[in-house]
């Protein structure tokens, strides 16, 4: 009971599922996101979609480059390009270290999850990941389908 009181503002906007099925995901990061008012107010409704969008490092900032915030119709002249480029907020020494695994290890960065914190703070999940290639990705899905005929399995007999 306590976890749910303290996480009442918790709710995720958007999941990138695919991104585990074409990416080994090294590691992930909670990046911050700057929004105008109105994109917010179109997060609160859940109208987004981060599955084709990916981060970049560009002159030392980091961007999400095609993330879809659908625009509202009562914004009135204070509306939002749906597909704009947005500036994601990290620290220096992580930016470093992005920029080392992009630049030098040839890793990628990709959104995982966008969601409310706690505090009612939009974040985003990035992770950095390196791409699979077709054989990774049907033993994967090999491995999912054995997992659930296992669980079927073991819940008829049990």
């Amino acid at each position: 009971m306590a976890k749910e009181s303290e996480n009442k503002n918790y709710k995720v906007i958007a999941e990138n599922r695919r991104a585990r099925f074409d990416y080994f995901i090294e590691s992930d990061l909670e990046v911050g996101i700057m929004l105008t008012g109105s994109e917010v107010k179109s997060l609160r409704t859940g109208q987004s979609n981060i599955a084709e969008s990916y981060a970049s490092i560009e002159n030392g900032e980091l961007w999400l480059i095609n993330g879809h915030i659908a625009s509202l119709s009562n914004a009135g002249v204070f509306g939002h390009e749906e597909r704009r480029r947005r500036k994601l907020l990290v620290n220096k020494r992580e930016l470093a270290r992005l920029w080392q695994a992009v630049g030098r290890q040839g890793m990628t960065l990709v959104p995982l999850v966008m969601y409310f914190n706690h505090r009612g703070l939009v974040k985003l999940k990035i992770g950095i990941a390196k791409g699979k290639k077709v054989a990774d990705k049907r033993e994967t899905s090999a491995k999912r389908d054995w997992n659930r005929q296992k669980q079927r399995l073991l819940k008829q007999n049990g």
